[in-house]
């Protein structure tokens, strides 16, 4: 009998020793530095891992005390591991049909094809559409991404109908919220000059007739049009993987989605199911867009936010709203003096949301336990946005509101918007592609663009974003950016708003979970995190920030879970 009971506990206790993880399931990776981003721990040397979770930070003979059955793997002990960098607003399937075109830039842009070097004249831009136009073999309509008219000058009907007078041409603006159409392509879709009193955003030139160009509140109707084009699966397919292909060659392990809805949610849904999985090297979030789930839910759109983000955790509890339009395109909302120069030139920008509703707006969502991220560009958009969010509750404990782009905040704006707590997720690029050519159209407003220095000195959370593909999804490189200000042309923008090496790398990484809601998983190297790094050659801490976005990546860990890099 005693022999039995000795056997039976035996067995017992190796039953429960399989069920527990195995002591020699910890891995731990040695490294020539890690940066942990943790303001309360220091850079360490090693890093163990357990179940795609962080067990263990230090040098690597403690953590081989401390976790003596632990496997090493040495694959890093050359190189320097990060944070998992985070680009936190992005546009996927708005990314999938851009990267599937060819494009006309005005600056060099990286593709997922190679870089594409930019035009600077207008005659040049003509001679790429040109180019293009005599690549094709069949009479469909030409759609090619990029122009600016800033630095390539105004383009009208009149130029592309010399061109092409039978194939429609469509050129999409830089900034994703303008169309330039020749005369066939606006037949093609039905552009009459009508229209222009039924839609903000139906150019026409002195004599009433239409120039082409087609913005903001006219591009609604004309995407349905568009869709044939853009939308079809083999261009939807080609893209995407041209987009996770940048993210890749960005060492990017979490993006978010800034708008999902605005293509309608079963197809979003349909394109984020085909293409994207658990499996693939970073993580994807989805930010719902508050005028596409209140004209699919009306007023209970916040509810359906709320109930939608309880069930499927890629859906953040976060709505997207916008106070104005966009800033690439001159159609941000000004304070006097308004435009001096440019395709808006006498007048001061457009209200997507008016001041009057957007408090209400607001309180729908917030009162309802939701974060807002807001679309927030000109200094006038600022004074309207600070207003209505000045007028909401307290909020849950942990709720935030986050201005999104911050095309210009002034010193007042900022010292308000720090009194709220209200963080700053800044575009990555508005300073180095427009700081040198909106100087003639906003004149000394130029000197507010993106003020991020001013921003951590008023102890904000500060995060940069690509809002891609309107610029490259690379966090290093637009980290760097704004370490040093330059504009295209090599001039320095606002010197003092620089950000030092600590800073960038924050706002790449810890502020960025921030802005997500997700700073208790991700963003930094600290025990009982998501094992989410990127792994570099470099140490950006060592380097100057115009060298940041040349730091060799060699791959990413995504919970747990190793990734190289393939170029």
């Amino acid at each position: 009998m005693k022999h039995l009971v000795i056997l039976s506990i035996s067995l017992l206790l190796a039953a429960c020793s399989a069920s527990a993880p195995a002591p020699d399931a910890t891995k731990i990776y040695p490294a020539k530095t890690v940066i942990t981003v943790d303001p309360t721990n220091a850079d360490s040397e090693a890093v163990a891992i357990l179940d795609g979770k962080i067990v263990g930070i230090g040098n690597l003979k403690a953590l081989q005390s401390e976790f003596p059955k632990a496997g090493i793997d040495s694959r890093y002990e050359n190189a320097v591991i990060i944070p998992g960098l985070i680009d936190p607003h992005v546009h996927m399937t708005l990314g999938a049909m851009m990267y599937g075109l060819d494009w006309v830039p005005p600056w060099d842009m990286p593709h997922p094809d190679g870089l594409v070097e930019g035009t600077n004249t207008k005659s040049d831009l003509l001679s790429r559409i040109q180019y293009f136009n005599s690549q094709k073999t069949d009479e469909s309509p030409l759609i090619l991404y990029g122009y600016h008219n800033l630095v390539q000058g105004d383009i009208d009907k009149t130029d592309l109908d010399k061109i092409a007078y039978r194939r429609p041409i469509i050129i999409w603006h830089y900034s994703g919220h303008d169309f330039y159409m020749n005369s066939p392509a606006l037949d093609l879709f039905g552009i009459t000059p009508e229209l222009h009193e039924k839609y903000e955003g139906v150019a026409l030139n002195s004599q009433g007739q239409l120039t082409g160009r087609i913005y903001e509140d006219a591009v609604a109707p004309l995407l349905p049009k568009l869709a044939p084009y853009l939308l079809n699966p083999a261009h939807i397919e080609k893209g995407f993987k041209g987009f996770e292909t940048l993210l890749t060659q960005g060492g990017v392990t979490t993006v978010a989605e800034m708008g999902y809805g605005i293509f309608g949610r079963e197809f979003e849904n349909g394109v984020i199911n085909t293409h994207y999985s658990e499996s693939d090297p970073y993580s994807l979030y989805l930010v719902p867009e508050h005028r596409a789930f209140a004209q699919e839910f009306g007023d209970e759109s916040a509810a359906k936010i709320v109930e939608l983000a309880k069930n499927d955790p890629r859906i953040l509890p976060q709505v997207k709203l916008f106070t104005d339009a966009a800033f690439y395109s001159q159609t941000m909302k000004l304070a006097a003096p308004g435009y001096l120069a440019g395709q808006s030139q006498g007048t001061d920008g457009l209200w997507v949301t008016e001041p009057e509703q957007l408090p209400d707006l607001m309180a729908k969502y917030w009162e309802r336990g939701l974060d807002i991220h807001i679309h927030s560009n000109g200094d006038a958009a600022q004074d309207s946005t600070l207003s209505a969010f000045a007028k909401q509750d307290a909020g849950q404990p942990g709720q935030r509101l986050i201005i999104e782009h911050a095309g210009l905040i002034t010193p007042d704006q900022m010292k308000a918007a720090a009194d709220l707590d209200i963080g700053i997720s800044a575009a990555s690029h508005y300073v180095n592609f427009m700081g040198a050519d909106y100087r003639p159209v906003i004149a000394e407003k130029t000197d507010y663009i993106t003020p991020l220095a001013s921003a951590f000195n008023a102890g904000l959370h500060v995060t940069v974003h690509s809002d891609a593909p309107l610029a490259p999804p690379m966090p290093l490189l637009a980290a760097g950016r704004h370490m040093t200000r330059a504009t295209r042309g090599g001039s320095i923008s606002t010197p003092s708003e620089r950000l030092n090496a600590e800073q960038a790398l924050r706002a790449v990484t810890l502020d960025a979970a921030w802005s997500l809601g997700l700073e208790d998983e991700i963003g930094s190297i600290e025990i009982g995190k998501r094992a989410n790094f990127t792994i570099l050659s470099l140490n950006p801490m060592e380097i100057p920030g115009e060298s940041w976005g040349a730091i060799p990546i060699q791959g990413v860990m995504v919970d747990g879970v190793v990734y190289g890099q393939p170029n």
